[in-house]
């Protein structure tokens, strides 16, 4: 499967995204440097906006999907363990059982991107609803709240 590497491309971005951030957060507080802080801030920002392109990469492989966004919706979120999760369901309001991808993004209280997730929800039954679980690629803090980015039906 094509997306394999891209996964595991977007582990290493993190991991190094990660690796580096943590250096330079221990280097600015060390030396007192608010262009450190700045810059590991700015790193933060251009791994979390990787991660949101990797995952509309993998909306973008779904074929014959139908915009499905007003199906489903997200529920409050929560702590699991390092992880920020919330409740997504989708209500399938078709005559048959329908598999459902969606992007859920995860964000602060002053609306910015924390973090974007792709999630399955397969065999939603005719007429019926069914939920899966988001959680976040990474430890978020403070308040956040999920909202659906984009679903399809297919």
């Amino acid at each position: 499967m094509a997306p394999r590497p891209r996964a595991r491309a977007g582990a290493r971005l993190r991991h190094t995204a990660g690796a580096v951030l943590l250096a330079l957060a221990a280097t600015g507080t060390a030396t007192g440097c608010d262009a450190a802080k700045e810059a590991a801030g700015d790193l933060v920002s251009s791994a979390t906006a990787a991660v949101a392109s990797a995952a509309q990469q993998k909306m973008d492989e779904i074929k014959d999907g139908v915009n499905a966004t007003g199906d489903v919706t997200a529920g409050a979120t929560s702590v699991d363990g390092d992880r920020t999760v919330a409740t997504i369901t989708a209500t399938n309001p078709k005559s048959s059982a329908a598999d459902y991808t969606v992007m859920v993004t995860f964000r602060d209280d002053g609306g910015n991107l924390l973090d974007t997730v792709v999630l399955n929800i397969d065999a939603v039954p005719a007429g019926a609803s069914k939920s899966g679980t988001a959680r976040s690629n990474r430890t978020l803090s403070g308040a956040t709240t999920a909202e659906i980015t984009q679903a399809l039906r297919h």
